[in-house]
């Protein structure tokens, strides 16, 4: 069974319709790349999947997102704990303006972790796993705001994934960050998804073409076209889609 089963989704701001009609399987342990112009409803489709447009005046879906088969959007679904289930890493780290060890366990105390083994644990685990542990592993009580901006990024991967979510939405994750920050959460990314479900919205087509099983080609607010991330990048079938990849527009 896919993860996410997107059926006829349609996105409103007020009388503005920013997604139409959108039908998407979204496959487990896999990294779905989702790709296209600014301006053609990747963010909105990635905020939608955990449910981050709630908090936007005048925003409302039509058509059904599944989540193991549940309906994100029925009203038994609480949006936390949804979001516990579907983590999000933003274009701009935001880490928390306090210790990078606090930063870490601060989402594990809310759910009632306390014993500090358990969140010493937590802190390793996740900093491993985000590929940052050896470069702070002796200065985790310092302050995080002394990271460069590619640890920070890192280390709000990590946070999320302190949380032991079941899916990870990254909203252009390495736009603001060197080649070689970038490559170390491909590289973080590509470990991660033997254990969770990825969703890559990104600006830089050749990012999709190296980390992603499969590519989502997005263009106003319509997906133009999924597939095999090797076939859409050699031989997609709807001509748009080779004009944006091979830089035509875009």
């Amino acid at each position: 069974m896919p993860k996410f089963v997107i059926q006829n989704l349609d996105i409103y701001y007020g009388r503005i319709k920013a997604l139409k009609s959108v039908t998407l399987d979204v496959e487990e342990n896999r990294i779905l790349g989702v790709i296209g112009p600014a301006g053609s409803g990747k963010t909105s489709f990635l905020r939608t999947l955990n449910r981050l447009n709630d908090l936007l005046p005048d925003f409302h879906v039509e058509g059904r997102i599944l989540l193991d088969g549940e309906d994100i959007y029925h009203p038994k679904m609480e949006p936390v704990l949804l979001r516990r289930r579907v983590g999000m890493v933003f274009a701009l780290p935001v880490p928390l303006p306090m210790s990078i060890y606090d930063n870490l366990v601060y989402g594990p105390r809310l759910t009632g972790i306390r014993q500090p083994s358990r969140l010493d644990e937590i802190v390793e685990k996740s900093l491993q796993a985000a590929f940052l542990w050896d470069e702070v592993k002796d200065r985790l009580n310092s302050s995080a705001l002394r990271l460069s901006g590619g640890q920070q990024q890192r280390l709000c991967l990590a946070r999320v994934l302190a949380l032991n979510p079941e899916v990870i939405l990254l909203d252009e994750p390495c736009s603001g960050l060197d080649p070689i920050s970038t490559s170390k959460i491909e590289e973080a990314l590509t470990v991660l998804k033997s254990d969770v479900t990825v969703i890559l919205v990104t600006n830089n087509t050749m990012q999709a073409s190296r980390v992603a099983d499969r590519t989502a080609f997005f263009l106003m607010g319509e997906l133009i076209e999924t597939g095999r991330t090797d076939k859409i990048f050699t031989h997609p079938d709807d001509p748009r889609t080779n004009e944006y990849i091979t830089g035509r527009f875009g």
